[in-house]
């Protein structure tokens, strides 16, 4: 008897129906078609005592199964689900009328209990798009699964209780998730806030503008000075995440595997911290089995690479296409999957190999020479990706002990939402500018124009530091956002000149030891 049950396949961070179609007659063989993997292959012993430990009898039967399209690898172990219960009404132990309007996808232990699986939002996706009714997914899936409106969810924790449902016998009531009112309660929800950090205002500063233009940020200081300390913080100040990114960014979480069990829609921006022995493929993703590497993960949030000097240059190199086009595409010799890749690159390093160069009280104990090779292992082209670039000294004692407390992170994101607002509507009729920072040339001639105090300040400070070139446009750029957070029309001489202040490793003279 032929029956035919649905499943999906994830393919980047999106989702393809496939059709387990199973035939079962007498005989004593089993075998499964349609490019699977070994986890797939090695369903056979785990449905097999699944189906005999929730008591059920298939007797002796020949089991052959074509997951169709036949060209799509199928892989891992969320198919347990789908073909225990096709092998079940083929073999004639169960009637499931209703077998072909759901979408089934789950991992069997030997007792037949559910195990979780990952993917399961975008396969949702695709099942409400396919026009299934519903979705049966184990039970810790199912609030991932029911943020998709207009889709039965239900959440199962045993074979069992999928045959009651698909048999009619005990259908429990759908899984039901409020997704808006949901999402709308969470945002806001940060573990660190700003009002911790003492001093260092004209970093909390750089960080305001930043997150309100979409700039990347490195930042240069001693160790102890607080640079992963207050990249943390950056979270909760960045604009919230609109119901449409919220939904993007779960989807790679989901196929990634990084949701907690009972996830829901993700409500706040991603931040993501690999160590630098992060390999190339981590970090961008791939591999034999095709994942989301960190930038992916990182994707409408903030990558943050502490001691950026110290990770490989191959893994630094990977970065340059992505942060242009903010997306990667991954070609191996069997794939090609594409990922988004929209992050904001945050970066904090030591100034030389001991972390003293410029000190206020302690001294560079680094050779002539040292500061030069070390930003050395930065390429130029990367840094000109960087718009903003920061030194930042240690907290002196006096402002440690202070009790009072800072600007909070709300009253900054507030200035920073507002900044972004003024871009959206200068942006509105270009799709692919969301920010300044994404600005091209034909972009910054037009809203970045200079009166001529401000074409003078320019000039003379890229020939007093001896500028480069690339400095002249990102000096521009993060100009316009700060005009933007002061709700100023034009790019003021104040403007212009706090832009300026953040180019300091374009200065010819940084570097040098006296």
């Amino acid at each position: 008897m032929l029956v035919k049950s649905y499943a999906a396949a994830v393919k980047g961070i999106d989702a393809i129906i496939v059709t387990v179609e199973t035939v079962v007659d007498r005989g004593m063989q089993y075998c499964i078609v349609g490019l699977p993997d070994a986890a797939v292959k090695e369903s056979q012993e785990r449905v097999r005592s699944a189906i005999v430990q929730s008591g059920y009898n298939i007797g002796r039967v020949k089991v052959v199964i074509n997951m169709a399209p036949a060209d799509v690898k199928k892989e891992g172990s969320s198919y347990d689900l789908p073909i225990a219960v096709a092998i079940l009404v083929g073999a004639g132990v169960i009637q499931a009328p209703e077998l072909g309007r759901y979408m089934i996808m789950g991992e069997l232990s030997l007792d037949g209990s559910l195990q979780p699986v990952r993917g399961v939002l975008p396969m949702a996706i695709a099942a409400r798009a396919a026009g299934f009714k519903g979705m049966i997914v184990p039970k810790a899936n199912a609030t991932e699964a029911a943020v998709v409106n207009n889709l039965e969810v239900y959440g199962m924790d045993h074979l069992r209780d999928v045959i009651g449902l698909l048999s009619g016998s005990d259908v429990p009531a759908p899984v039901e998730v409020d997704t808006r009112a949901e999402f709308a309660a969470a945002i806001g929800r940060f573990d660190y806030d700003f009002n911790e950090v003492k001093g260092q205002e004209n970093v909390k500063r750089a960080f305001e503008v930043a997150c309100a233009g979409g700039h990347n940020i490195l930042l240069v200081g001693p160790p102890g000075s607080g640079k992963s300390m207050m990249a943390k913080r950056l979270p909760s100040i960045m604009p919230p995440l609109t119901l449409r990114e919220a939904l993007e960014t779960t989807k790679i979480h989901s196929v990634a595997g990084k949701l907690r069990d009972g996830s829901r829609l993700m409500s706040a921006r991603p931040f993501r911290s690999p160590h630098h022995t992060v390999s190339p493929v981590a970090m961008v993703g791939g591999g034999s089995n095709p994942m989301p590497g960190e930038i992916s993960l990182a994707h409408n949030g903030i990558l943050f690479l502490d001691e950026f000097p110290e990770f490989p240059r191959s893994v630094l190199e990977v970065l340059r296409q992505p942060l242009e086009d903010r997306h990667i595409s991954v070609s191996r010799a069997r794939y090609q999957v594409d990922y988004p890749a929209g992050f904001m690159l945050v970066a904090s390093m030591n100034p030389c190999p001991c972390g003293y160069y410029n000190h206020p009280t302690k001294s560079c104990s680094c050779p002539a020479g040292a500061v030069q090779k070390y930003m050395s292992r930065i390429s130029g082209p990367l840094l000109d990706r960087i718009d903003i670039q920061v030194e930042i000294m240690p907290v002196p004692f006096e402002k440690l002990a202070e009790k009072a407390s800072g600007e909070d992170s709300a009253t900054i994101r507030a200035r920073v939402v507002r900044a972004r607002e003024i871009q959206a509507a200068r942006f509105a009729d270009e799709p692919a500018v969301h920010s300044n920072a994404q600005m091209g040339s034909r972009h910054i001639e037009k809203h970045c124009a200079l009166s001529p105090q401000g074409t003078k300040m320019l000039h003379q400070a890229m020939t007093k530091y001896d500028m480069s070139a690339r400095a002249y446009d990102r000096i521009l750029k993060v100009a316009r956002t700060i005009a933007d957070l002061d709700a100023s029309p034009d790019i003021e001489p104040r403007h212009l000149s706090e832009a300026i202040g953040y180019r300091n490793l374009d200065r010819a003279s940084w570097g040098t030891l006296s």
